[in-house]
């Protein structure tokens, strides 16, 4: 496998077929690879030599995958992961280019922590970390943060993580100053008034198990809430990890209307729903909750149809001890961002989603929600996955990079093997050289 670097080597991958991410595709193709760009695709590629030459063939070669929500647990106690095993099992799982949520610990309220995730990721990651900052200090969501120093230190964007804001007011205000200085504000939608104790979609699962429900309206609220003061203030809204069919509803409303807006969705609100609750399984305590099928179906159409731009990992790396309690106890999230592609290709197979949909929702898709493009073409910088649709690999212990191994499917087999992940034309994937 190839170990190509930044320092003058070339390397061409030749085969397979290629997704440019914008629903284009060219079977049997070459991609040539200098100094960390793509210097010629097709024929032209095909002519040149190269130091090294990778073999494609059977494989599809795509842009690197963007995650817009992942959990790197750095700064933090490491005991849930850090920037070096995080990025190594996103580069896995075809990522790269992630956005490191605020929620770390010390929370990303400041530009003095922000260098501090920018120098780790520099230092100890295979791929682009992008920093997501806090709008709120410490994400109490009652001070504003300073938003101008986070984004002058690197943050893309600013957002309050999984936790709401619970004063409208104060929401108002965060989104009338970051308007202020163009960044984007990313919230997971949710009512904690209505949300309250709740820890499962109130449903008909809840009802059997005697589960505190978080009812859909705890979305839908916080959804129409953020759209009309979006409108209002102007700012580029994004909303995080919809789980709700209504949710989809408004924003096509919203979007016709000519809000600002766009959505991402967590792989696991595609594939799975409230029944995964139904042994007590610790691993589906997420949040949002896992919900009915109808918003299953309704999620994947919006995915579909384009209203939700992106599809994202929501990877929350938790130790043994965080998962081994009664439901309401454990902490919610999951270990995910290996197997995001893998259970996409699930939804292909069962012909609920198209390929190109799929890639372009983990590629262009996230990557223009930041202002970025995600393309395999002459002159663009060489973020490539390759990977082989019909090999299979079975998660575990053994084949999980993570530091944690709550993974949303394990002990089975799943399509979708990554053979090459190129983050600016390095290989960070099946090894960092370097």
């Amino acid at each position: 496998m190839s170990s190509v670097n930044n320092s003058g080597r070339s390397l061409k991958i030749t085969g397979g077929r290629l997704f440019d991410g914008q629903g284009a595709e060219q079977a049997n193709t070459a991609l040539l690879i200098r100094d960390g760009r793509i210097v010629a695709v097709g024929e032209a590629a095909a002519r040149e030599t190269a130091d090294e030459t990778v073999n494609a063939e059977n494989g599809v070669i795509t842009p690197g995958f963007v995650d817009l929500c992942c959990n790197l647990r750095e700064p933090g106690n490491g005991q849930k992961g850090n920037i070096a095993s995080e990025t190594l099992a996103a580069a896995h799982g075809g990522f790269t280019t992630v956005c490191a949520s605020p929620e770390t610990s010390p929370v990303n309220d400041s530009s003095a922590v922000t260098h501090l995730i920018r120098d780790g990721a520099a230092s100890r990651s295979p791929i682009r970390v992008l920093p997501i900052g806090a709008i709120t200090r410490g994400l109490e969501g009652d001070l504003l943060s300073d938003m101008s120093g986070l984004a002058s230190a690197g943050c893309v964007a600013v957002g309050n993580g999984s936790r709401g804001v619970r004063n409208a007011r104060i929401l108002r205000r965060c989104m009338a100053y970051a308007q202020t200085f163009g960044l984007t504000v990313m919230f997971s939608p949710e009512n904690q008034a209505l949300a309250a104790d709740g820890y499962a979609h109130d449903g008909l699962v809840t009802s059997r198990l005697g589960l505190l429900g978080i009812p859909e309206v705890a979305e839908t609220a916080a959804v129409m809430e953020m759209l009309l003061l979006a409108e209002e203030t102007g700012v580029r809204l994004h909303l995080s990890q919809l789980s709700c069919g209504r949710s989809v509803e408004m924003l096509a409303d919203a979007r016709s209307r000519g809000i600002a807006v766009t959505a991402d969705v967590a792989m696991h609100q595609l594939v799975f729903t409230e029944e995964a609750l139904a042994g007590f399984d610790s691993r589906f305590h997420v949040r949002p909750p896992l919900r009915s099928e109808s918003d299953r179906k309704a999620l994947i159409a919006g995915v579909r149809d384009g209203v939700i731009d992106a599809i994202v990992s929501q990877h929350q790396p938790h130790d043994t001890a965080a998962k081994q309690a009664p439901m309401a106890a454990t902490e919610p999230g999951l270990s995910s961002i290996e197997s995001v592609l893998s259970l996409g290709l699930e939804l292909v197979e069962m012909n609920e989603l198209a390929l190109p949909d799929l890639i372009r929702a983990l590629t262009t898709g996230p990557a223009s929600v930041l202002g970025r493009t995600a393309r395999l073409a002459e002159g663009e910088t060489a973020d490539i996955c390759l990977f082989d649709p019909d090999a299979f690999w079975t998660p575990g212990p053994k084949t999980l990079v993570s530091a944690c191994r709550h993974a949303p499917v394990t002990d089975r087999k799943l399509p979708g093997v990554v053979r090459l992940t190129l983050s600016e034309g390095r290989q960070a994937w099946p090894q960092f050289a370097g």
